[in-house]
């Protein structure tokens, strides 16, 4: 199992809908809105690296609006 968390930026007047739409992406168990340098953070929760690679750069990073993402794997110590 891989969790990871992503952090995007969205173009202004746009967070409300691209945030709507990434709580319904397959692999997406949460979203919030954030005040600070990004918009909404993700938690991701895939089986795989190539799942979340196709999460965040097919599905995330293709939403119009989405301006940056920054994506921040989970490890176990």
């Amino acid at each position: 199992m891989v969790n990871a968390y992503s952090l995007i930026s969205v173009e202004p007047g746009k967070t409300a809908e691209v945030f709507k739409k990434i709580k319904k992406i397959e692999g997406v168990k949460s979203a919030e809105c954030v005040a600070g340098p990004y918009d909404v953070v993700a938690r991701i929760e895939v089986d795989s690296l190539e799942k979340l690679t196709k999460t965040v750069f097919g599905d995330i990073r293709n939403l119009p609006g989405v301006t940056n993402t920054t994506t921040l794997i989970v490890v176990e110590l």
